[in-house]
């Protein structure tokens, strides 16, 4: 164990009254965070420096160590942070990668303390989110889920937007500790409706990517500089994220992925994922997503060219570098 001194939520009080009481400080209860990722690190350091006391776990060593120089508490295992913390959040790749760390032998609810509100913040499909849902009930805990929506820049600047399912009496717990990590916390309905809202967003922002960075290639081929066309954009109908603030083109935005020879931000496999989900959900009601099934096959295929690892907004390195479709002679 790390010999940690926690302050145990006393018998009778119920989540939704757990930021009321004062002799529960954040700097008293451990919050653990489970996944330093892109997204997952600058979540858990804002909460390192809004005053919490944090126990970390990932994968990665070099991640734990980051946040361990930070001020955060270090765990071995996912079951570890569940012992030593009442509010744990996780921020993980996929659905399989979250069942691991839930249900694993030495995950969450192998130790779990009866009353801990669990937050899961990775993208999933919702099925999972509930079935594990109803896991952390037999164990007298509290899940919920809340993706979150606004890219590494917002996890940085802690003005995510959290997109939650669970249960409305236990939301105000959930909202006031998101809020350290976010700017909007909306909670969507019950478990499940968070991951909903996030691959419908999700969906939205490939499309809306692909677009802008269908205009800003085919401007430049025409002969207009990326930034002139991109400020057009920014105060024209074409105008939207993907244009204002997370441009795709390199050198239009500082701070951005494209800038950076699109390293860093949201992964070209984590969007193909997302767009998954969200064919097979529009495949189980039968609704019609075509900009979206276009989509999800043209970031699979960024995939196997080796765009993989890059942010989603290199799209528009894959299309400026794709051979021109004029007939050769």
């Amino acid at each position: 164990m790390l010999g940690l001194r926690v302050v145990r939520i006393t018998s009778g009080i119920s989540l939704r009254n757990f930021s009321r009481h004062a002799t529960l400080k954040s700097s008293q209860s451990p919050v653990g965070f489970i996944g330093l990722g892109n997204m997952g690190a600058s979540m858990a350091e804002n909460l390192v420096t809004k005053g919490h006391r944090v126990v970390v776990y990932d994968v990665v060593p070099e991640s734990v160590a980051a946040l361990e120089k930070k001020g955060a508490l270090v765990a071995s295992s996912p079951a570890e942070v569940a012992a030593q913390a009442d509010r744990v959040v996780t921020m993980l790749p996929a659905s399989r990668h979250v069942q691991d760390v839930y249900e694993g032998p030495n995950g969450i609810l192998s130790s779990v303390r009866g009353g801990a509100l669990l937050i899961d913040s990775s993208t999933i499909d919702p099925t999972t989110a509930i079935d594990i849902s109803k896991k952390a009930s037999d164990k007298a805990a509290v899940f919920m889920d809340a993706p979150v929506s606004g890219g590494v820049v917002a996890a940085k600047a802690g003005t995510l937007t959290f997109m939650v399912g669970g249960d409305e009496a236990e939301y105000d717990a959930a909202k006031d500790l998101l809020s350290f990590m976010g700017k909007n916390v909306i909670r969507c309905g019950n478990v499940g409706t968070g991951q909903t809202a996030k691959i419908c967003n999700n969906m939205l922002l490939a499309v809306s990517m692909i677009g802008v960075s269908e205009a800003l290639n085919l401007g430049q081929r025409l002969g207009l500089d990326a930034k002139t066309l991109s400020g057009i954009l920014n105060i024209s109908t074409g105008r939207c994220w993907s244009s204002d603030t997370y441009n795709p083109v390199p050198g239009v935005f500082d701070g951005v992925p494209s800038s950076n020879d699109y390293n860093g931000g949201f992964g070209t496999a984590l969007m193909a994922k997302d767009l998954g989900l969200a064919q097979v959900a529009s495949t189980e009601t039968l609704s019609p997503t075509p900009l979206g099934s276009l989509a999800h096959q043209i970031y699979r295929t960024m995939c196997q060219k080796g765009y993989a690892e890059k942010d989603f907004s290199s799209v528009y390195k894959y299309l400026s570098t794709e051979e021109s479709c004029e007939p050769k002679q």
